[in-house]
């Protein structure tokens, strides 16, 4: 059942209360229930995530080191030498394009690797903020729907929303966003590879400021090209358009000078293309900064620390949840006693924090055995601790 009434006067927002008996105890069980499946379904993945991820972290430092080894150095202004065909190569020097990118539509060219034009449309945007309670036996959601116009780039579906009725919204945009990419990207003397140019996305506004603008429909206010001729009072439907570059590379063009860059890849005759390692990785490296080849290996091998050790706390987290769904059916079976309940809960958390630090230990353990065995026997050493110290003490409580 939904009870509607109105919210605070003066302001676009609805209230609307739902109402459900308090589910019984079989109820309770067979939610609990599917959460266990949930839970052991979980608990499954954590291992996979984080045995894979010592096995990845591995092979890539293992490339990032042979990578560097025989990486290559090319200056600037050499030319393609076919003897380096095949072969690791590291080269910073600025961007190159044939020709600026243009949008016809808003007369705009920007010599740049990619050129963005983002668009707008001045929409209603529906906020949900709701809170359960119980009362009479029943349990209450009481839902407050607020109601504001906004610049949003995707279509919002007005048809969605609990009262449509004056909070109507246009099914599409005049004007599409889109991205254009420069055909032919150059550094030094070399094409690269398409996905070198994947790794180019520094995009920044472009300014409107210094563009003339001779369509009489359009204006322009803060970088933005606005399809309507007052931008400070939009209507529902107004559209406002905004662009964007990344990786520029025109010599003394507007906006700027071009962007230098750094490349490790493999030299294959005119083109930079990915370059497979002996451990299974492939080294396709872009750097928007000037950057030795030493400099560039000790990036990636930051990026893949950090990578490892999100990793890692995903992997502890699934199971941390995996464990905690499981063992909720312990405490759906006391729910009914507020003061052991609270025990309960409290314990079963404890218990799923230590045991899924435990078992992710020995997890990352076992990731090392066959590349590092003495880390790997530390590791799991640490996370045999816990067990010990509770196998130490029984002893005492038993004697007293």
């Amino acid at each position: 059942m939904s009870v509607p009434f109105s919210g605070t006067e003066g302001r676009d927002q609805h209230s609307r209360i739902h109402s459900r008996p308090n589910p019984g105890f079989l109820e309770r069980l067979g939610e609990t229930m599917g959460g266990m499946m949930v839970g052991v379904g979980l608990f499954f993945v954590s291992f996979y995530v984080l045995f894979t991820n010592e096995g990845r972290a591995i092979r890539t430092a293992a490339s990032l080191d042979e990578g560097l080894s025989q990486v290559l150095t090319l200056r600037p202004d050499m030319y393609v030498d076919p003897q380096n065909d095949n072969r690791l190569v590291h080269l910073s020097a600025p961007l190159r394009t044939s020709q600026p990118l243009y949008d016809p539509n808003y007369k705009v060219a920007v010599q740049a690797v990619k050129l963005k034009r983002n668009v707008e449309m001045y929409q209603w945007v529906e906020y949900q903020d709701s809170r359960e309670y119980k009362e009479g036996g029943e349990t209450k959601t009481e839902t407050t729907y607020t109601y504001n116009t906004e610049w949003k780039s995707e279509v919002i579906n007005s048809r969605n929303f609990d009262q449509e009725i004056g909070h109507t919204n246009p099914s599409a945009m005049a004007v599409e966003s889109v991205t254009v990419v420069a055909p032919d990207v150059w550094v030094g003397y070399f094409f690269l590879s398409k996905g070198l140019i994947d790794q180019i996305n520094n995009f920044q506004t472009l300014h409107l400021g210094a563009l003339p603008v001779t369509d009489p429909f359009l204006t322009v206010h803060e970088d933005y090209f606005y399809h309507t001729a007052n931008p400070r009072r939009p209507e529902v439907g107004d559209v406002r358009v905004s662009f964007s570059y990344a990786g520029l590379s025109g010599e003394g063009s507007f906006p700027g000078p071009p962007q230098t860059v750094s490349v490790v890849a493999m030299q294959k005759e005119e083109r930079l293309k990915p370059f497979k390692t002996r451990s299974g990785d492939t080294l396709e490296i872009l750097y928007l900064e000037e950057l030795t080849a030493e400099e560039v290996f000790a990036k990636e091998h930051k990026l893949n620390d950090m990578k490892t050790w999100a990793l890692r706390a995903g992997g502890w987290f699934l199971m941390f949840l995996g464990i905690s769904l499981t063992t909720r059916i312990i405490y759906t079976l006391v729910d009914w006693v507020p003061l052991l309940r609270d025990l309960v809960s409290v314990g079963l958390k404890l218990f799923a924090l230590c045991v899924s630090c435990c078992l992710s230990l020995l997890t990352i353990a076992a990731g090392w055995l066959l590349y590092r065995p003495l880390l790997a026997g530390l590791i799991a050493a640490l996370a045999l601790v816990p067990i010990l110290i509770a196998r130490s003490r029984a002893p005492d409580k038993k004697h007293q």
